[in-house]
């Protein structure tokens, strides 16, 4: 482009400024087009100059600029992430692998029961809960295959302790409670049954099915699950927690696939189903729902219920120190009918009377905003 007498800030004509602007920008686009189709002919003849540009010109994102975090697990322990002065990569891959063999979801993958049954879930939702959040329940009942919707009851004795208590003894596996803020869905208590631990998300972005264009109709095939992005040890919990809540084996012929996608700390739930156009391509009818979770925090146990039975101190009589075989006698004779009693009683699932948390959100621990737990 020829040089102008003047830069087009210095011309107080509003159109003639516009116009060499615009000329200005035409020519820089000619120029940019050209340096592209020069670069490519080059690279034709020379895939290795393409090869090279292309390693070298990769863009910097906040995924792959995160910070540094020690738990961060990878396939191959050599590449392990680890800070200065800790332990060998082999030996923290075998802590990893030592944890994962003991921990709350482990029976889900050593068990030796049918592997075509599904896994018990309980969806309930909060107290008085609307229209909407019914809805999104029966979406979910429809998503997990052994799920079953119960509406929750308002008073004393349906804390949600007590309610994972009551289905732990008659055999769920999980307990999902949906709860909701101005008449709308807005965060799901997932909890693993019967010893826990509770995740607690924020839920948003809910798309029901019939909101979804050109939707596909779900079947009553057991999915397929694809996990993606769970690559810390809390994030690695987090996922073999959705994968406990379906079928360790799953339906190919009904082709349909459930992702958990986690990028960024935002979880994406899709599902969708395979369709083959032909023997050489394949395409996805996305099925429905759609929405996004957020860890907020990780409880070792079961939800807590507080003052759980507990009742005023019994009155006591003070004794004098002189012995009372009597007295010894009966005490006796209660304590072994009390004992009696208890044997005879099956074991009930109790709700801690204090919550322990193993990680929960604040604001302080996001430093920057490329600080990610999951």
């Amino acid at each position: 482009m020829p040089p102008t007498r003047f830069a087009p800030s210095h011309i107080k004509n509003k159109i003639k400024r516009e116009q060499l602007t615009q000329k200005a920008k035409k020519a820089k686009a000619q120029a940019k087009l050209q340096k592209r189709l020069a670069r490519a002919k080059v690279e034709v003849n020379d895939p290795a100059a393409k090869k090279k540009r292309l390693a070298e010109n990769v863009p910097r994102t906040l995924d792959n600029m995160r910070e540094f975090d020690p738990s961060i697990m990878t396939t191959d322990p050599s590449t392990s992430n680890q800070a200065q002065g800790s332990t060998t990569a082999e030996a923290t891959q075998n802590e990893h692998n030592a944890d994962i063999s003991t921990d709350p979801f482990a029976s889900y993958f050593n068990s030796i029961d049918d592997p075509t049954l599904p896994p018990k879930v309980l969806i309930t939702t909060s107290f008085k809960a609307s229209k909407s959040t019914y809805e999104f329940c029966d979406e979910l009942v429809g998503v997990f295959p052994g799920a079953e919707f119960r509406r929750r009851k308002k008073g004393k004795g349906f804390e949600m302790g007590r309610i994972a208590g009551w289905a732990a003894d008659r055999g769920y596996r999980h307990l999902l409670v949906v709860n909701e803020d101005m008449k709308k869905p807005n965060a799901i208590t997932m909890v693993h049954l019967p010893i826990g631990p509770t995740a607690y998300f924020k839920l948003t972005s809910v798309e029901l099915t019939r909101q979804i264009f050109g939707h596909a109709r779900a079947t009553p095939h057991y999915p397929e699950l694809i996990l993606n992005g769970f690559v810390t040890r809390l994030g690695h919990a987090v996922g073999r927690m959705f994968q406990t809540t379906f079928p360790p084996l799953p339906e190919f012929q009904g082709r349909q696939v459930v992702t958990l996608h986690n990028q960024r700390d935002f979880i994406f739930f899709r599902r969708h189903r395979y369709a083959f156009r032909s023997p050489e391509k394949v395409a996805l009818q996305e099925i429905g729902p759609r929405f996004t979770l957020k860890l907020r925090s990780l409880k070792k146990n079961i939800p807590a219920v507080y003052n759980l039975g507990e009742s005023p101190a019994p009155l006591t009589i003070e004794k004098d120190d002189e012995d009372d075989p009597v007295g010894e006698l009966e005490g006796q004779d209660q304590e072994k009918n009390e004992d009696e009693e208890k044997e005879k009683e099956p074991s009930k699932t109790l709700p801690p009377k204090q919550d322990e948390f193993l990680w929960q959100w604040k604001p302080d621990l996001e430093t920057t905003r490329r600080t990610f737990f999951l």
